[in-house]
Parts: C-alpha cells; sequence; structure tokens
C-alpha cells in the first residue's frame, strides 16, 4: 500500500474544515544478500531504508546494481520477499561473490562532506568508464518531460508527497515510472525493474527525476549506462563534477518549458 488517508484540519483564512486526506505510506525495508561460500550458505544485511512500500523487488535489486555490488541480472538467482513484507532477500547465484568493500562507497556517499564526495568520484572512476557519448535529444522532448513523468504520478496526485523517477526514451515516449518517499528509491527502483528484465532501453534513454540534481543520483545513472539526467530541481556542484568527468548530458531546473543544460548538449528542434 503506497498510500493511506488521515484526517486532517484544513485551515484557511476563512475556515477550518476537518476532512480525510491522503498521505505517503513510509515504512522501513531491509535488503539483504544470500550467497553460497565454500557450500555454507551466508547471508548479510545491506541496507535499511525508509521507503514507500511497491515495487520492493526492484528497490532491492536496483540498490545493489547502482551500488557495484551486483553487475548483471546473471548473478541474481531469487529476490524475494522474505519472512516479512518489509524484508527483500536477494539470492545469488552459484559462483557469485559480492564484495562487501564496496559497501564503503555508499557510506561515502551518503554523507555530506567534500572530502568523502571526492573519495565517491575517484572510487567511480576506477570501477566505471566514461559514458559512450550519445546523439543529443531534441529541444522539444526535453520540455516534455515535466508533463510526462507528472501525468505518470498517481500517488503524488493522491499525497503530494512521493518523488518519482521515470526512464523515457529519445523520442519522449515514457518507458517507466517509479514513485517513493525518497528520490534514491525511486531512482533504484525503476533502474532496478529494468536490470531484473532487459537492461537495453536505459542505454539511449533520460532519466527524469523529481527533485534536486544530487551527487549520488548521476552516480546510479552512470552505473546504469544512462547518458542523459534530467531533474526539475538544481544540480550540485559535485553533480556537475561527475555529469562532465563521465560524459553525461545533465540537465536542471527542468519545468515551465525552460532547462539548463549543465553538461552535455541538447539540439535544436527534432
Amino acid at each position: 500500500m503506497k498510500t493511506t488517508s488521515v484526517v486532517v484540519t484544513r485551515v484557511t483564512e476563512a475556515s477550518r474544515v476537518t476532512s480525510p486526506d491522503g498521505v505517503a505510506v513510509e515504512e522501513p525495508l531491509e535488503i539483504s544478500v544470500a550467497w553460497l561460500h565454500d557450500g555454507e550458505l551466508r547471508e548479510k544485511t545491506i541496507s535499511v531504508t525508509m521507503r514507500t512500500p511497491g515495487d520492493d523487488l526492484d528497490l532491492g535489486v536496483g540498490f545493489l546494481f547502482t551500488e557495484g555490488l551486483i553487475r548483471d541480472s546473471g548473478e541474481i538467482e531469487s529476490v524475494r520477499h522474505w519472512g516479512s513484507p518489509n524484508k527483500v532477500r536477494v539470492g545469488l547465484t552459484p559462483g557469485s561473490h559480492i564484495d562487501l568493500s564496496k559497501l564503503d562507497r555508499h557510506f561515502y556517499t551518503t554523507s555530506s562532506c567534500g572530502v568523502c564526495g571526492k573519495t565517491s568520484i575517484d572510487a567511480l572512476q576506477i570501477a566505471t568508464c566514461p559514458l559512450p557519448a550519445s546523439e543529443p535529444i531534441a529541444e522539444e522532448v526535453v520540455r516534455s518531460l515535466p508533463a510526462i513523468l507528472h501525468g505518470a504520478q498517481n500517488a503524488f496526485h493522491e499525497t503530494g508527497g512521493v518523488h518519482g523517477a521515470a526512464l523515457v526514451d529519445r523520442s519522449g515516449v515514457l518507458l517507466r515510472v517509479r514513485e517513493d518517499i525518497g528520490r534514491h528509491n525511486a531512482v533504484d527502483k525503476v533502474i532496478g525493474s529494468f536490470v531484473r528484465e532487459d537492461p537495453a532501453p536505459m542505454r539511449d534513454a533520460i532519466l527524469m527525476v523529481s527533485s534536486r540534481g544530487s551527487f549520488e543520483i548521476v552516480q546510479k545513472a552512470i552505473v546504469a549506462g544512462i547518458p542523459r539526467v534530467a531533474f526539475v530541481g538544481g544540480p550540485s556542484s559535485l553533480a556537475v563534477d561527475l555529469a562532465r568527468r563521465f560524459n553525461v548530458t545533465l540537465l536542471g531546473f527542468v519545468r515551465e518549458e525552460r532547462f539548463n543544460v549543465y553538461s552535455g548538449e541538447v539540439g535544436g528542434h527534432g
């Protein structure tokens, strides 16, 4: 259940009215991974994140993938809720091994320290090459992104309290959208949904996110091979740095028929 109803008092200058209101559900999700080591089954809790329930399996897979803990769906034997609707366990295929040292990078990226951010960029540079050059998308496609995302955000329309992440192809066709109270979770959900099925559509698409442009989200896009990222809000300096270094087209303030290009290029009217 993504939303629930609570009784609120709506206050205006002229009145006070008590009525039901929709709010986003927020609950913890424990993400764990299990694998065989020398014939012994091992399990490790990787993360506990506050999320909006729904698309939990996508979130679990997306988180492991964008954090570099798995490389593709071939390493996943199973993914399921495990003993609770608030726990997802990802079982790895025989022979797969998870590098738990990569969790150090996750710690760095969730802090707000500039030195930690630089450490994360350096770590990502070692693990990932810059993305190949992508053909600029047309201005009218960029201008259409806010409406495409907004139109697909059912939980947002009910609550006004969740973020959305959409993947749109270069002609402006919506491929998929996911929502969550956390913007990073929404991104992991939409990426994870493709990792579980077919990652190919991500490689020539644009990720549109209903938030500011953070370093972490650009980082997730790079790991997923997404060459273009657009935000409703403005990006951070570190996000711009990262996008320029890894050949990602980065767009900010994509709203109200305008946008800023911080990295890469946007074509004319296609």
